[in-house]
């Protein structure tokens, strides 16, 4: 379920996978990890979708 929220991230927001890891997770390979199998804890879950959640908020910010 995480990865479907990503992936239409990704999509809505015109950004590579490797972007999104990097300003997501610090990991610019965890969209491909989570493409190839890897589960996420509960807390970068929640760290995940915080940070889509409030994406719109601060990229306009500048």
């Amino acid at each position: 379920m995480l990865l479907r929220k990503i992936e239409k991230f990704l999509r809505d927001h015109e950004m590579p996978w490797t972007k999104f890891g990097r300003l997501a997770a610090h990991d610019p390979r965890f969209v491909a990890d989570l493409r190839n199998g890897r589960t996420p804890r509960q807390q970068t879950k929640r760290r995940i979708e915080a940070f889509m959640a409030g994406y719109g908020e601060t990229s306009h910010a500048n």
